[in-house]
């Protein structure tokens, strides 16, 4: 027998039991569907983390007060964490190879213009802001490049509040109120869009004094920094550190983030979670194989005399056991494509009516899942079909 005349046996033996057959490969297909569709939950989900912090820029470095990591013994000493303070961003800013420094208050204030009130978030920050975040200016201009000690009442707009207060009127040139404070409106923003569900559009950008006045706070929230070359990331980092260490009575009370860490480290925890989650669809996998392995056991059991008479006539070992791996693998191979199908089927769906979950499946995930499925079949079917290679010719030809 030719390879073509054991693939078309094997077709007409699962087409001539199809509803067995439907059964067994309904199996692989909702295994294949669940992984497909759990990884690609997982994938989107990651390729948009990603996306939304990758929008500030890769040579961005972040200093916030207080260690991530606990070291010594709980109580033994009274270390004290010093604030972070615009004097600390003062000298960071010295630094050989720091482009741009933005000392930052963060607080939730109402505005309000003409009878209306939103409560938004109101950013201290200053002049270098939109550099470093990355946020253009739509119109006026930005806060002016004064002292961080000083303060003048100006404001810059995010188009969502802008819209929320003004509406189709222009902005610039008027007043709002700021906690209470008067402020001049000299700049609108670009939308940013959302980033992790916090709408940046919805927001006011003051300078850092007067937030630190009007928050009734001494210290920042944090210090953000871009460096000129990304190759000079690791040098910088360990230049701010000694820096804020001699300033903060030796006392690294401190933790500075680089966004290439901090984009790898969430890429390790989304990969890990995508991981597991498709671990737990490949149980249905696991269910699956087992079926094939069932069916073909049983095959093999029902087809004795059918494989005593192929031995008969000519038929060799290798040949039986090919016939029944084709069956295994195609069964397993027609789930797996219907899986796929159904898996990226049910991902277009969520697109469409759950716009906000993203969904992606890359390439490679298809070809993985296609090689699964013939992966799962070979393995499912190779015991029966060694069980029905090694039948003698003889006593299978007297089996009933």
């Amino acid at each position: 027998m030719s390879g073509f005349d054991i693939f078309k046996l094997a077709w007409q033996s699962l087409w001539f039991h199809r509803q067995r057959s439907f059964l067994t490969t309904l199996g692989i297909l909702i295994g294949i569907a669940s992984v497909i569709l759990l990884t690609s939950i997982g994938e989107g989900t990651r390729s948009y983390v990603l996306s939304e912090f990758t929008q500030f820029g890769a040579n961005l470095i972040a200093i916030n007060p207080g260690r991530i990591e606990t070291t010594g013994a709980p109580g033994a000493l009274g270390v004290t964490v010093h604030p972070l303070t615009i004097e600390d961003a003062e000298a960071v800013d010295r630094i050989p190879g720091v482009e741009r420094v933005v000392p930052s208050v963060v607080g939730a204030a109402p505005v309000e213009h003409a009878g209306k009130t939103r409560n938004v978030f109101v950013y201290g920050v200053t002049a270098a802001m939109p550099d470093v975040w990355r946020i253009r200016v739509r119109a006026g201009r930005f806060l002016p490049a004064l002292d961080a000690r000083d303060g003048a009442p100006v404001a810059a707009l995010g188009p969502t509040l802008k819209r929320e207060l003004f509406g189709s009127e222009n902005c610039l040139g008027r007043h709002v109120r700021i906690g209470g404070e008067r402020f001049l409106v000299i700049g609108l923003m670009e939308s940013k869009g959302q980033i992790l569900g916090i709408d940046i559009d919805d927001s006011a950008y003051i300078p850092v004094a007067r937030a630190q006045r009007l928050f009734n706070r001494d210290h920042l929230h944090e210090i953000d920094i871009t460096v000129a070359n990304s190759s000079l990331i690791d040098t910088i980092v360990g230049r701010i550190e000694s820096v804020l260490t001699e300033r903060h009575n030796r006392e690294r009370d401190f933790t500075v983030t680089t966004q290439n860490g901090m984009l790898e480290s969430l890429d390790r925890i989304i990969r890990i979670v995508s991981l597991a989650v498709g671990g737990i669809g490949a149980i249905s996998l696991l269910v699956g194989s087992i079926g094939i392995l069932t069916m073909m056991w049983i095959s093999v059991n029902e087809r004795t005399s059918e494989i005593g008479l192929a031995r008969a006539i000519g038929a060799t070992s290798r040949q039986i056991l090919m016939l029944f791996l084709s069956e295994a693998t195609l069964i397993s191979t027609l789930g797996g494509a219907l899986g796929l199908a159904a898996g990226m089927g049910a991902g277009h769906l969520l697109r469409m009516y759950v716009p906000a979950l993203p969904v992606k499946t890359p390439p490679e995930y298809v070809v993985l899942a296609l090689a699964t499925s013939l992966l799962v079949g070979l393995a499912s079917g190779l015991l029966p079909a060694r069980r029905a290679a090694r039948l003698d010719p003889v006593a299978a030809l007297a089996a009933e």
